[in-house]
């Protein structure tokens, strides 16, 4: 086991993520055993999920004349428009069936704010209104965070980055994601992780 000061933070793994889901990480269903496997390592294990409302404004179908994809500017910086995902109670939001849940002690669910997306674990995208994670957390006595996860540019990074910046030490195991890699964003995910201070490990 790893020190009890270390959590395993398991960003997004659910069916609209994996192959035959609305926005498909392609192998996203391929790093599912080797999560199960890390989270026996673990004594505090933390898993996220995607949570939209019908009406989230993410959702590219709610821009008149949008394309998925693209990019619009909301009130708190420019925003990805995304193919409908994760609805709320949908069979796209539950967690893959071959996920491991039980070991989980917190389910943090985001973006489930219809007028802000959320890919942190630790805020939304607005990077000021948190998800709770932190505080979580900070009461259970952890000082390390390690995240796995959907997708390795997007909301595991985001998460990571954010991770840093509070002040928790912070390694990415990318083998243990995939990436939606959109015009570039592992690239630019990656480095903006490794500025941070997070460990990224292949």
């Amino acid at each position: 086991m790893r020190p009890e000061t270390e959590a395993l933070i398991i960003i997004d793994v659910q069916n609209d993520f994996c192959p035959k889901g609305l926005l498909a990480v392609a192998d996203g269903d391929a790093i599912i055993p080797q999560i199960n496997a890390l989270m026996s390592e673990f004594s505090t294990v933390v898993l996220t999920q995607d949570w939209h409302p019908a009406d989230h404004s993410s959702f590219a179908d709610m821009h008149p004349g949008a394309a998925p994809f693209g990019v619009t500017e909301m009130a708190y910086g420019p925003q990805v428009l995304w193919p409908r995902h994760c609805a709320q109670g949908s069979a796209g939001a539950a967690f893959h069936a071959d996920l491991h849940t039980d070991p989980a002690q917190m389910i943090i669910r985001k973006g489930f704010r219809p007028q802000i997306d959320s890919y942190s674990a630790f805020f939304e995208n607005d990077h000021e209104t948190p998800t709770g994670l932190e505080g979580y957390l900070r009461t259970r006595g952890i000082s390390q965070v390690v995240l796995v996860g959907l997708a390795t540019d997007f909301c595991v990074a985001y998460s990571a980055v954010d991770a840093a910046k509070l002040g928790f030490g912070v390694t990415l195991i990318a083998s243990a994601c995939r990436a939606i890699d959109l015009d570039g964003s592992l690239a630019l995910a990656k480095q903006a992780c490794i500025e941070a201070g997070v460990i990224w490990q292949d």
